[in-house]
């Protein structure tokens, strides 16, 4: 949520899950043996893991879950290759967990609570509901735009109808909690297991609070929030009944299904290390301020910095012709300031700034294009903090890191793995020191295992941790 909202924010200042249908049945990889996703749901959920193990395992213990609804089915269920925590559901009975979730998740009861829940929007169908209200919504405010012939009164309206419509979402996420335990505990899992669930989804919210100190999206409190906060959850599940049925753990055989489960991107995607971002594929490199995290998507690069300046990265192959400042002069609308052209990764390269004129209190905005190959690749950065000037030069002079990798250096670029290790014989500090991560190793690896302690986490016979 926090990376949408920002990407949102520099499509705004950088400028001049819902639910879809689908009746295609999946296919079978030759190759692999996997199932395979329809290219069209595919392009909306991004691929599967190709792991038969893992995908064999959620497949067992989600058709185990969806016997116990009174949905109708077929289902398919299907890791996504993502490692960003989540879990939704499609029509026609597409269920999907990612591999992020899979790696906070410790055991296959929470397993089926993450799918259960996702169970439970389908037989309720809220998004078909939630779509009928913000059809509603938007025809409400237009309405009220032409009958009051004000703009300002259709905003308004737009403005109620999307809090009320926040909230409804919110209500159906705690629906959809209380079914997932009905059906977990049919399933013979044990019933706490979504309230763990959603303890170990807390503790990542506040291992990222710590990371990039906390934002407006992870107040519990936020009405633009559109889904309840971990508290709001929690205090909703203790009056399920079934909640604190005892049941089947599964730990044992989850750990075994997760163990040496790639916690990385793709290489097709690329790697993040620490304020780094390596391209095995594309064979590309650069580093950014130290202070920075860098967030990694399908369609670039975004780093944020700790006094929340931002940087975007992304490659196109479509062709510039001509110098690469000229190209920034004649095209770029409204015409960047202090063009300049000069050389990055011993590649052609050009730097210019959004005008400013005369109001300094404005961000400091600078666009920085690399050609490379028959395309180029490009840096948007913003700076809009005090020290906007000193920081945004700063910045600048980072991006000059870009640069091409070798054919030897990027096959040495591996995914990190979650492995599964004994307890015995060691200490928290210990295994914290072999989280390959430059910072807040400790608190890694107790998220990682959803405990908030080192005592409690020498209580686990295995514990999971992140090795190169």
């Amino acid at each position: 949520m926090v990376f949408r909202s920002i990407l949102a924010l520099l499509a705004l200042l950088f400028a001049a899950s819902a639910c879809s249908t689908a009746h295609n049945p999946p296919q079978v990889s030759s190759a692999s043996g996997l199932e395979t996703l329809p290219p069209q749901i595919e392009r909306e959920v991004g691929p599967i893991y190709t792991s038969r193990t893992l995908q064999a395992f959620v497949s067992r213990v989600g058709q185990q879950v969806a016997q116990q609804s009174s949905l109708p089915g077929p289902f398919r269920f299907f890791v996504l290759d993502d490692p960003v925590p989540n879990a939704h559901a499609i029509s026609p009975g597409y269920v999907f967990v990612t591999r992020g979730l899979l790696a906070l998740v410790n055991d296959e009861a929470e397993l089926a609570a993450a799918i259960g829940h996702e169970l439970g929007h389908i037989e309720k169908g809220h998004a078909v509901k939630r779509e009928r209200v913000r059809r509603d919504v938007t025809d409400a405010a237009i309405n009220a735009a032409v009958i009051s012939g004000s703009v300002t009164v259709g905003r308004s309206v737009a403005h109620e109808g999307l809090l009320a419509l926040r909230r409804y979402s919110r209500d159906q996420e705690l629906e959809a909690d209380r079914l997932g335990v009905s059906y977990i505990v049919r399933a013979g899992y044990r019933g706490d297991a979504m309230t763990t669930l959603i303890e170990k989804l807390q503790l990542q919210a506040r291992l990222e609070d710590e990371l990039m100190g906390p934002t407006p999206e992870s107040d519990d409190r936020s009405a633009l929030s559109t889904h309840p906060g971990p508290a709001q959850r929690l205090l909703s599940l203790r009056s399920v009944e079934g909640d604190r049925r005892p049941g089947k753990s599964g730990r044992e055989a989850y750990l075994a299904a997760v163990d040496g489960m790639s916690v990385d991107d793709s290489p097709e995607e690329g790697f993040v290390r620490g304020p780094s971002f390596l391209h095995p594929t594309m064979r590309l490199a650069f580093t950014a301020l130290p202070d920075f995290r860098l967030f990694n998507a399908h369609d670039g690069v975004l780093g944020v910095g700790r006094d929340r300046s931002l940087l975007y990265f992304s490659c196109t192959n479509e062709e510039v012709p001509g110098r690469l400042d000229d190209w920034m002069r004649n095209e770029l609308k409204p015409t960047p300031t202090n063009i300049q052209a000069t050389e990055i990764g011993g590649a052609e390269a050009a730097i210019g700034s959004k005008p400013r004129g005369s109001d300094t209190s404005l961000a400091q905005i600078r666009y920085v294009l690399v050609r490379r190959g028959t395309g180029i690749c490009y840096f948007n950065l913003l700076s809009d903090g005090p020290d906007r000037d000193r920081r945004i030069e700063a910045m600048t002079a980072a991006v000059r890191s870009f640069h091409s990798l070798s054919d030897a250096q990027a096959a040495t670029l591996e995914p990190y793995r979650l492995r599964v290790v004994s307890s015995a014989g060691t200490t928290a500090a210990a295994l914290a020191a072999r989280m390959p991560y430059r910072d807040h190793q400790m608190e890694r690896l107790l998220t990682l295992n959803g405990v908030d302690s080192p005592a409690a986490l020498m209580r686990l016979a295995q514990i999971k941790i992140v090795q190169p």
